[in-house]
């Protein structure tokens, strides 16, 4: 089964994991490109998408699995086809054959961007190193079976503060992605509860690379 590696920036970020799967849908049928459908009572398109992120996050290392029906089409031109028929935001980099199984998917690099209108606050690289530098933080955590308890500490294998600017911090971590799995938006939930002085006015995400328990890079 083919796999695509495709962004999603700009606006497209607000898309939703089942939009973007529709558009994902619609764009296969615009390009001429066929999917074969799953069996049953109510059949699906043959496509989805690896690690679903949450709205507003932008990512560089997305997954693509998908089937085609009928006569094999040179991937390259598959890529082509694609990108003239999907959205602006949603562009498609490469496509291979004989994808990894998804399971396999360990860690995730991700960029957190902390802005804040009347500058950094003074000390807040320090105070954010010694936040991270912490043997345990605890969140709260609501799923479907109520509100849990969670540790961040033990899902971040590493974690860099810079300064952008004089109005933005970036922090480039690589965490856990599967079992367990940290959302980077709660590296800033983190911030706003153990140093609310330091709570941004506001805050975006990246993705920006997958990789295995080994550290290679999955695809």
């Amino acid at each position: 089964m083919p796999r695509a590696v495709f962004e999603k920036t700009g606006n497209a970020v607000y898309i939703s994991h089942l939009d973007l799967m529709r558009v994902f849908q619609r764009a296969f049928k615009r390009a001429g490109l066929c999917l074969t459908h799953t069996h049953g009572f109510s059949p699906r398109p043959s496509v989805s998408i690896a690690l679903p992120m949450s709205v507003g996050i932008e990512s560089h290392c997305e997954l693509l699995d998908f089937d085609l029906e009928g006569e094999q089409i040179p991937l390259d031109e598959i890529t082509v086809r694609l990108n003239n028929a999907l959205i602006e935001g949603v562009r498609v980099h490469s496509i291979y054959d004989s994808g990894e199984k998804i399971r396999n998917i360990a860690f995730l690099d991700c960029s957190v961007y902390l802005e804040y209108d009347n500058g950094v606050p003074n000390g807040g690289i320090a105070m954010l190193q010694e936040l991270f530098s912490r043997q345990s933080i605890v969140l709260e955590k609501r799923g479907k079976n109520g509100v849990t308890q969670q540790d961040i500490i033990p899902m971040i294998r590493n974690l860099n503060i810079s300064a952008v600017d004089d109005n933005t911090l970036r922090l480039d971590a690589r965490i856990c992605c599967q079992n367990p799995a940290l959302n980077p938006m709660q590296i800033t939930t983190a911030i706003e509860v153990y140093l609310p002085e330091l709570k941004p006015d506001y805050a975006h995400y990246c993705r920006n690379e997958i990789y295995k328990s080994d550290d290679s890079i999955f695809r």
